[in-house]
């Protein structure tokens, strides 16, 4: 099968299961799209979906949020990990949009990732998401699924990147990259994987993965 015929074969098997894949975070303006987005690095949406109520209770906006200290950002936030640098990112980038942007998110790759603790990855899901510019943000269940499925070779996520906007067209991506993200947590995971339920990995994986994961299985 040629990457183009798994890209179709992906595409619409994945309409079929996620015909309209929600946005996993929780926000209701780009200003907390953005601040929620941050806060999940090395977190779960979920767990990032029981903090925000809280910190957006205090402020859901950047001028209230600077009216909070780095301290107290820090102590709402620290059941997502990481509490000292992603506050020092929320009061940063919230002081920037209060004096450069009159507190309106920018839609602009280039805006966003100048702005603290925000990455190539945040920016994406910014533009996708709030904006719905074209964008593919890779998180670790798509550079896992994409390397699984033969569209990339796994070096980095900036090649899986590269490589996802090479093979799929440029008006599904920022559907797709959403249900990708389902899939991997459905069907794909890193641990527990049942590939006899992972359909798409089934039929179109790359051999050497499929020979390993039944090697695994034979060794248990």
């Amino acid at each position: 099968m040629t990457k183009k015929e798994k890209a179709d074969y992906i595409i619409k098997t994945l309409d079929e299961l996620y015909p309209e894949p929600p946005i996993p975070l929780e926000h209701k303006d780009p200003y907390t799209l953005l601040i929620a987005v941050l806060l999940s690095a090395q977190s779960t949406d979920a767990r990032v979906n029981t903090i925000t109520p809280i910190l957006f209770a205090k402020a859901d906006n950047p001028y209230d949020m600077i009216k909070l200290s780095e301290d107290e950002i820090r102590e709402i936030i620290k059941p997502v990990g990481l509490s000292p640098m992603k506050s020092k990112g929320i009061y940063g980038l919230s002081k920037i949009l209060v004096e450069k942007y009159d507190g309106k998110v920018p839609d602009s790759f280039e805006d966003l990732e100048k702005m603290p603790a925000v990455g190539h990855k945040t920016a994406s899901v910014v533009m996708s998401q709030a904006f719905n510019v074209p964008a593919f943000p890779v998180d670790t269940h798509i550079h896992r699924l994409l390397y699984r499925w033969g569209i990339s070779n796994g070096k980095n996520v900036t090649q899986t990147e590269k490589d996802a906007k090479k093979i799929f067209p440029k008006d599904v991506w920022n559907k797709l990259h959403l249900q990708i993200i389902y899939y991997g947590r459905e069907y794909c995971q890193a641990r527990g994987w049942n590939l006899e339920k992972d359909i798409i990995t089934k039929k179109i994986g790359r051999k050497s993965v499929i020979n390993e994961y039944y090697k695994n299985k034979k060794g248990l």
